[in-house]
């Protein structure tokens, strides 16, 4: 059985949602289509994450009694694959 590295398939998830993110941008601004060119749209999705990842716990905590919108659930599931890849890069440093 070939070795495989455990992280390469959470990477490539994050990677892949990373896309998702700039796509959902993209359409929720209306800028959606086969041609629409996807750059400035992943730096908007970095922002995004960027700014997600930076809201207090409170903030996320008070959006627990509504729902979260498609773009909203987009960052979470972005946030819980990148504290996956942090544990899975400290288990290896320790």
């Amino acid at each position: 059985m070939a070795y495989t590295d455990e992280l390469e398939p959470v990477l490539e998830a994050e990677h892949a949602l990373r896309l998702r993110i700039a796509r959902r941008i993209a359409e929720e601004g209306g800028e959606l289509g086969a041609d629409t060119p996807l750059e400035p749209h992943l730096q908007a999705a970095d922002g995004a994450i960027e700014a997600w990842g930076a809201e207090d716990e409170d903030e996320h905590d008070a959006r627990a009694f509504r729902p979260l919108t498609p773009l909203q659930q987009l960052l979470a599931e972005h946030r819980a694959i990148c504290d996956r890849i942090a544990d899975i890069r400290d288990r290896r440093l320790s």
